[in-house]
């Protein structure tokens, strides 16, 4: 039969006069706005991520938020939750059906195939910090917008590059003061994890009338995922299952042996979890999770992250096989970890604050913000508004080091008043001279021990030599 192509999408209908929507607009359940206050703790974990991931000899890359969803159906699994349930899926105006993607790996291994990265020197290793999307149930830490950072590594099947990403995993961790400890299992591989899953299946068949309807369906198509359901009754149920640590090749056995005392070297606290075998269909071998520290005997919320080794999915993509392994964690569960802990992120205030009082002497300050921002100095101002108060109440709200003023004395004496706003002290500088005056006076704030800075009270309205025009 001749191949039928698919109906484009229907055209929007055309646009018509704008309707009134009644109630002010909120945002989608699931979603979430990251406000000002919020972007000190994200540009801490952006700038830790990063710091370690360059140390490490990591590349970044980024890849589309729309994929193909033949790519997750093909490497995440048809039978798992995030395909049968929570992936957005739609077709686009061509009639392609595509994804907003759930989790990077599988983008990652298509990019690595689709731009010859298989003929880079091995191994390869990439990190990513984005957004992800899953119709999940909202709840803390869980959006259904949510981020997550990932370091990949493709092309090495050494087990020490499984306790390499566990190190660096727990290392963002405790660079924000939140213990954290393993969850490590062993899923085997394409040699032993059949056998085992055989084993596994003849297990819940008689005890079939005790699972819920979702591990029923999966009993027939992946027992193995019947371990990870968080329904009471499975839960009970998979308590006496068969372990697959007892039934690994030697292969596998000797890799996993190698992964922990990797660990124990690094002094990696860890617990041995059966029951860890992760939501997507293409790990093999080493899978983890990342729990806070204690959080699985208070029943607090435990899973920050998790990865595995993948060795198998780049051979699915159409490709020879290629070992790999990576991981990911949230980036929200870990702020919500780092508030919960109370740490503060260092937040770095301006360096001057531009005040002007009248109309030439704004345009003045124009030029020299310009000026200023051109050597790379943080500059902020408040051009808009008329009084000196209210702009020195915005420096000090802005915890800027030093103010610098120019009044109708200042413009025709062509002079610039330098405020420090630590003690309130002023000084009049010839204007032509105040780049290197304002740089020496930072220069010498950066030498000095940081002890903390107290706040000038705002100025009265008016500068000490000419007041306000």
């Amino acid at each position: 039969m001749p191949s039928v192509k698919p109906e484009p999408a229907a055209a929007p209908p055309a646009a018509g006069p704008l309707e009134k929507v009644k109630g002010q607009p909120q945002q989608l359940r699931g979603m979430k706005d990251i406000l000002p206050a919020d972007q000190p703790y994200w540009d801490a974990v952006r700038q830790a991520v990063e710091r370690l991931a360059v140390g490490a000899g990591f590349a970044r890359i980024e890849t589309p938020v729309l994929e193909a969803a033949s790519l997750f159906n093909r490497t995440v699994g048809q039978e798992t939750d995030i395909v049968e349930k929570e992936m957005y899926t739609f077709l686009d105006r061509g009639g392609d059906k595509v994804a907003l993607r759930p989790e990077n790996t599988a983008g990652v291994a298509r990019a690595y195939l689709e731009h010859g990265m298989v003929s880079w020197p091995q191994p390869v290793k990439l990190w990513y910090l984005g957004s992800f999307f899953r119709h999940d149930r909202p709840q803390a830490g869980r959006y259904r917008q949510f981020w997550q950072f990932g370091f990949e590594v493709l092309g090495d099947g050494h087990p020490v590059i499984d306790a390499m990403l566990i190190y660096l995993a727990v290392t963002v961790y405790r660079s924000f003061q939140v213990p954290v400890e393993i969850q490590i299992n062993s899923l085997g591989d394409k040699n032993c994890r059949p056998a085992y899953l055989r084993l596994l299946g003849e297990y819940f068949r008689t005890r079939k009338n005790s699972l819920c309807e979702d591990c029923k369906r999966r009993l027939q198509k992946n027992p193995l995922r019947i371990l990870d359901c968080k329904v009471p009754d499975c839960h009970t149920v998979s308590q006496d299952a068969p372990q697959i640590v007892d039934h690994l090749c030697q292969a596998c056995k000797d890799h996993f042996v190698h992964v922990l005392e990797y660990l124990g070297e690094l002094e990696i606290p860890y617990n041995l979890n059966p029951r860890v075998v992760r939501g997507l269909d293409y790990y093999t071998r080493t899978v983890w999770q990342v729990v806070e520290e204690g959080a699985l005997e208070t029943g607090g919320q435990s899973d920050l992250g998790g990865g595995g080794r993948y060795d198998d999915l780049l051979e699915q993509l159409g490709n020879r096989q290629v070992p790999a392994a990576g991981f990911a964690s949230g980036v929200e569960r870990l702020i919500i970890k780092m508030r919960e802990r109370q740490f503060a992120p260092k937040v770095e205030s301006p360096d001057v604050f531009l005040a002007q009082l009248g109309e030439p002497a704004r345009k003045k300050c124009l030029k020299l913000y310009d000026v200023l921002r051109s050597i790379e100095l943080k500059v902020v101002e408040a051009f808009s508004k008329d009084g000196l108060k209210p702009q020195l109440e915005v420096a000090n709200r802005l915890g800027v080091k030093y103010a610098l003023i120019v009044g109708q004395k200042e413009i025709m004496d062509d002079t610039i008043l330098i405020r420090d706003m630590e003690n309130g002290i002023q000084e009049v500088v010839d204007f032509k001279k105040v780049v290197p005056e304002i740089q020496k006076r930072l220069a010498r704030v950066a030498a000095a021990p940081t002890d903390g800075r107290s706040k000038a009270a705002p100025a009265e309205q008016g500068s000490s030599s000419g007041g306000e025009s």
